[in-house]
């Protein structure tokens, strides 16, 4: 039986809706332009029936009630729609927040990749900020040394490497900070959307240095809206619909249970047929791309006639 990476229980977390007052002593000194912003928004607040505080009454659940565990060397994807929860939960996995209720227990070490340019300072080089972000997923300097070179080549920055990031695109920003990620060994690695920046190469690449990490029984977690590649990629994955688990299972079956709910109108087909939506008045059944003489073809470029 394998052991569990990751273990989460009756997990939520709840943000409050409004402006939270802020308050010279956990600011520092105020400037005159923060005192007079602050006046003119306590005034509009009460006018608006804001409470003492300054924020509108009220709270949100991000998510909610929510368990799982992910066994060592899977890789399983989180999806759903855009504010379902997906990112909450590995912000909380990555301990950047804490959950306002429930546990959730990550074993060995951590590497994650939550967002474009994350522990990356703007004004430094490619070259400081491998060794900043490194240290602050915990590398020692002579083990970044070690692994420098490997991480500039899977970025494919060595041109840039000398050059302040803010002058990277955000492909760049995001190779370079994968790169460092893996690098740091990691026994769970959590990875956000931001993959999806990177060209079909470097997700080719990402893939498999996925299978390369499996292999090793690391453990992955991904949050993609890319089905495709969580079905092809990940082991499991896990539907989060407004905050709350909605199903787990293969990769493959709970994409498909998502896909149902994303078109309503589905038309159950004989086995191999494959899977159709509609009122089935008028039907598809074969797509071909022909070249310009009328050859079927498989690749065409900018410009062809097809």
């Amino acid at each position: 039986m394998s052991e569990t990476a990751i273990r989460v229980e009756g997990l939520g977390k709840r943000y409050h809706i409004g402006r939270v007052r802020r308050t010279t002593r956990s600011r520092g000194y105020a400037t005159l332009r923060d005192t007079v912003t602050d006046t003119l928004r306590a005034s509009i607040g009460r006018l608006r029936g804001a409470n003492g505080n300054g924020a509108a009454e009220g709270t949100f659940w991000a998510i909610r009630d929510i368990s799982f565990d992910v066994p060592q060397g899977e890789v399983v994807g989180l999806i759903g729609r855009n504010g379902s929860g997906k990112s909450t939960i590995l912000k909380i996995l990555s301990r950047i927040t804490e959950p306002s209720e429930g546990t959730a227990e990550v074993h060995g070490r951590v590497g994650s990749l939550l967002e474009v340019g994350t522990g990356f300072h703007p004004e430094l080089t490619g070259r400081e900020n491998v060794y900043l972000s490194g240290a602050i997923l915990g590398m020692k300097r002579a083990e970044i040394t070690r692994k420098f070179d490997d991480i500039v080549a899977f970025a494919e920055v060595e041109r840039f490497i000398d050059t302040p990031v803010k002058n990277y695109s955000s492909g760049m920003y995001v190779r370079l900070g994968f790169s460092v990620a893996i690098n740091v060994e990691p026994d769970v690695l959590l990875v956000d959307e931001v993959l999806a920046v990177g060209d079909e190469q470097f997700q080719r690449r990402c893939a498999e240095k996925f299978a390369e990490l499996r292999g090793q029984g690391r453990t992955i977690v991904v949050v993609s809206h890319a089905l495709g590649s969580v079905r092809s990629m990940c082991d499991h994955a896990a539907w989060l619909d407004h905050g709350q688990l909605r199903s787990t299972g293969t990769a493959s079956q709970v994409i498909d249970d998502y896909l149902e709910t994303v078109h309503t109108d589905r038309v159950d087909e004989p086995a191999g047929v494959g899977t159709r939506w509609g009122s089935g008045e008028g039907r598809i059944e074969r797509i071909e791309v022909l070249d310009a003489d009328g050859t079927p073809t498989s690749k065409v470029h900018t410009g062809d006639r097809v």
